[in-house]
């Protein structure tokens, strides 16, 4: 069969072959690093997306804890993998690597040789029926996510503005206005500004009328109710809960303008993905 040129696909490979990279020749203490990732050592992230991998290669994984509840959290996403993380906590970090680069090239060859016309077929998500690719796209997302943890808890930067990255800061400005409107909720007529810096730095504004919240074209307002001001990194960081809103503030990494109350509460309520 011919193999496709689908780029989620590349954009997997790349991403997965930089994290099995991030984590060779690392000792067995490095393994059992916490990272940002509540709960979970660097050989527990390596853990969880051979979990992921092996369910989407239509593998029966590991029977749940007994307790029936994760140890890292109540998430759906967590629940499923739990199991895949304990299975794996007592095994030389070295033979999860190798699982883990086992694990992703079987998958790879089976993306590889999916037919073209089946990444337009709609399947479920949990943001409801979307095509095939994108599910991959979220795929790439968690995968750089976890590798950003495992870099930055093993004192290894790498990987960063390349596919991964683009990815993820895609997701969090297209999230921006459901942070807003729905769960901040503030009065017609809000306007809040987020200003991205770095290399793939960006300005989003997030307007809400009719009680609902939109991106606008171009800069909007010359004066937003609120301005929330942060690099790339720690915008992403704030979106996947990797760090709180009153953690940057204290911190330096984000800075807020205007309204204050306004942008503390849209800083405490970024977190939208694990």
């Amino acid at each position: 069969m011919r193999a496709n040129h689908e780029p989620a696909v590349d954009h997997l490979v790349e991403v997965w072959t930089s994290l099995a990279s991030a984590c060779d020749r690392i000792g067995p203490p490095q393994w059992d690093l916490p990272t940002d990732r509540g709960g979970w050592t660097v050989r527990d992230q390596l853990s969880h997306l051979i979990g992921v991998e092996r369910t989407l290669l239509g593998e029966v994984g590991p029977m749940p804890p007994a307790t029936g509840r994760p140890r890292t959290g109540g998430e759906p996403s967590t629940a499923v993998s739990e199991p895949s993380v304990e299975l794996r906590r007592r095994l030389p970090g070295n033979e999860v690597l190798a699982e883990f680069i086992s694990v992703t090239g079987r998958r790879i060859h089976e993306l590889r040789t999916t037919p073209s016309e089946r990444f337009d077929v709609l399947v479920w998500s949990p943001e409801g029926e979307v095509p095939y690719r994108d599910v991959l796209v979220g795929r790439v997302l968690e995968a750089w996510a976890h590798e950003q943890d495992v870099r930055r808890a093993l004192g290894r930067p790498g990987g960063r503005n390349g596919t991964g990255e683009l990815t993820a800061l895609a997701r969090c400005e297209r999230t921006m206005p459901y942070v807003v409107g729905r769960r901040v909720a503030p009065p017609d007529g809000t306007t809040v500004r987020f200003v991205v810096t770095g290399v793939l730095g960006r300005q989003v504004t997030v307007a809400v009328s009719g009680r609902r919240a939109t991106a606008l074209a171009g800069r909007g307002p010359a004066r937003p109710t609120a301005s929330l001001t942060f690099d790339q990194e720690t915008f992403w960081r704030l979106a996947s809960g990797r760090v709180d809103g009153s953690r940057a503030l204290a911190s330096g990494q984000a800075r807020v303008e205007g309204d204050m109350a306004l942008g503390h509460r849209v800083l405490a309520s970024m977190a939208f993905m694990a």
